[in-house]
């Protein structure tokens, strides 16, 4: 009889590593967190029942050293690894580092990760397995004259990707046949830099998609089931920076191939635990696999409002060897659930990472809205890691109610002290065409590529502020960009964006 893990440790940080926490009380297991010398007083840190520091901030040396993050498991009596997202999430050696060293790693098996990590490797089984593919190359790309070739049959436009990566790094989209050469090498170049292997292949670029991804559950008993879809369309620089579910353009018969699909693809990869199955749906509502995230998603939130699954706690479950409970079997969608990620970055200065403290930290609270952080007040956003620095979350009985409760919850969303992203997403909900549906992946570029936050701002905010920053002893607040790190005196006036006494206020 399975038994449940008695303590779990989390090789991560932020905002999901707070919510592994909360999925392992709920289970009555212990938690041991590991931090870098910059997250000494950060919120997962606290949280943990117990903390073991790992090293510098530099990822390498601490969130990413193997070597020292299994060293640290072994010896506090972990019993389980969980990656979260990011960091390790995806990476074999260390799922197969956790397997040496007899700890379950609360994943999927190294085998999977790595084929399904291999962009021309997964393909060419997902043919096997007669999923629908977008037409393109069955093998890596050599010289250049491959690559033309395989774009004549194709036909322009086509998409340049990295063979071992994600993240839109390694990613080019060409146009006609004067500008592959271009592409193709400044795709190996990024491919290089960002995953160490300039691998790449072309494929067919689908104009005006929606990118829509299917939630995976596969235990370790040759159990697998889908939990619906996730529409993931609204994407800058092809980044998701909102999601929602369910899909406006999936209707029940879609719904069911592509359902069914995913399933096929978990169970020709060997797939075992939480997985994410991600398509393009084209305009014509024809759609193609596009690859498989072996890891849980930093959406998943969205999925589990309106299925009723916490994710996290089933992932712990599955690694423990428990199968896949009798409710999967007859689950359905209520409701509809929005995601809006929170960044540390100046959506009106080519959305530059910005870094300093939080002075002030308000969530919005309500019927329908969640918030995942991994931030508080008075915590410190640093250069080293991802800026997010929450998920929002709004559930509705419909569309038309989440996309009203998440309109006030960002405007309720309080953070001062650095610059945020959170004027530019309710920007975004609010538009006609969101409202609508119209939620292409060309929805950023064709909407919001002249973005200006809006003037009018309430004055009363930026007077706590500094009322809070003079209570504070004053301090200095930061913004990174591209010609390195600018400190300035705090100034609350700037984190409230434009404004002007005596207009009204909106």
């Amino acid at each position: 009889m399975p038994k449940l893990f008695n303590k779990v440790l989390i090789a991560n940080r932020g905002e999901i590593a707070v919510r592994v926490i909360r999925a392992c009380r709920t289970l009555d297991i212990k938690t041991a967190t590991v931090y870098s010398t910059a997250d000494k007083y950060a919120v997962h840190t606290l949280m943990g029942d117990e903390k073991y520091e790992i090293g510098p901030p530099p990822p390498l040396e601490s969130y990413l050293n193997i070597d020292k993050i299994i060293e640290v498991a072994q010896r506090v009596g972990a019993q389980a690894i969980h990656p979260g997202y990011g960091f390790l999430a995806e990476n074999p050696k260390f799922a197969q580092a956790c397997v040496n060293n007899g700890m379950a790693f609360i994943g999927s098996t190294p085998e999977s990760i790595r084929l399904m990590g291999n962009k021309i490797e997964s393909r060419r089984e997902m043919a096997n397995a007669n999923v629908p593919l977008i037409p393109g190359m069955e093998k890596a790309g050599g010289d250049i004259e491959e690559f033309k070739i395989a774009a004549e049959k194709a036909g322009y436009p086509v998409l340049i990707k990295a063979a071992g990566g994600g993240g839109g790094k390694g990613m080019r989209i060409v146009n006609n046949r004067d500008e592959l050469d271009t592409a193709v090498e400044g795709a190996r170049r990024e491919s290089k830099s960002a995953f160490g292997d300039d691998t790449v292949y072309l494929e067919k670029y689908i104009v005006d998609p929606r990118h829509i991804e299917f939630q995976i559950l596969a235990d370790t008993h040759g159990n697998a089931v889908h939990l619906f879809e996730r529409e993931c369309s609204i994407q800058r620089r092809h980044q998701k920076i909102i999601e929602e579910t369910p899909s406006v353009a999936v209707t029940p018969e879609l719904r069911k191939k592509m359902g069914e699909a995913a399933v096929a693809v978990a169970k020709a990869a060997g797939y075992v635990n939480a997985g994410t199955v991600e398509f393009l749906l084209d305009p014509d509502g024809k759609f193609y696999f596009l690859e498989m995230n072996t890891r849980i998603q930093v959406e998943h939130p969205v999925t589990e409002e309106v299925v009723g699954v916490d994710l996290v706690a089933e992932q712990i479950r599955i690694a423990s060897g428990f199968p896949l409970s009798d409710h999967f079997k007859d689950l359905r969608q209520r409701g509809h659930a929005i995601e809006c990620r929170i960044y540390a970055e100046d959506a009106a200065n080519n959305f530059m990472p910005c870094i300093g403290k939080i002075l002030l930290y308000r969530e919005p609270t309500g019927p329908g809205v969640r918030v995942d952080s991994g931030v508080r007040q008075g915590s410190e956003v640093g250069i080293d890691y991802d800026p997010i620095l929450a998920k929002l979350i709004a559930w509705g009985e419909n569309r038309d109610m989440a996309r009203a409760r998440m309109i006030k919850a960002l405007n309720d969303y309080k953070i001062l002290g650095l610059r945020h992203s959170i004027k530019y997403l309710a920007d975004i909900i609010a538009h006609p065409k969101f409202a609508s549906g119209e939620t292409y992946t060309s929805f950023i570029d064709r909407n919001f590529f002249d973005w200006k936050e809006k003037t009018g701002e309430n004055l009363e905010v930026a007077l706590a502020a500094a009322a809070v920053i003079n209570a504070n002893g004053g301090g200095k607040i930061a913004v990174f960009g591209g010609n390195g790190e600018v400190e300035r005196s705090y100034n609350p006036w700037l984190t409230m964006g434009h404004w002007r006494i005596g207009e009204k206020i909106k």
